[in-house]
């Protein structure tokens, strides 16, 4: 069952956030994912989130997204990527 990778996040460091995308991005590729959609905050509508930007991938499945998060590719970045933003990562199950 395909699954989407939500990422909520609060930037800390615009210019660090700008090379963490540049190499986070094709790792999500690598691992069968497709970027859906990425941008800034424009409005809460309900809720107090602190939040200023988002990302959604779609995985073929929640493994893949787990996979994808673990993967040495990935786990690499982590330290440039807690200097950049406040993540906040989770998978959904997409229904069918």
């Amino acid at each position: 069952m395909p699954a989407l990778m939500i990422a909520l996040v609060k930037i800390k460091d615009a210019a660090k956030m700008q090379q963490y995308s540049g190499a986070a991005g094709p790792t999500i590729v690598a691992a069968g994912g497709v970027i859906v959609g990425r941008g800034k905050q424009v409005e809460a509508l309900a809720g107090a989130l602190d939040v200023s930007a988002a990302l959604v991938a779609r995985f073929p499945s929640a493994a893949a997204a787990h996979d994808w998060y673990h993967s040495p590719a990935y786990q690499a970045l982590i330290p440039l990527r807690d200097e950049a933003m406040t993540p906040n990562f989770f998978v959904l199950d997409e229904p069918a």
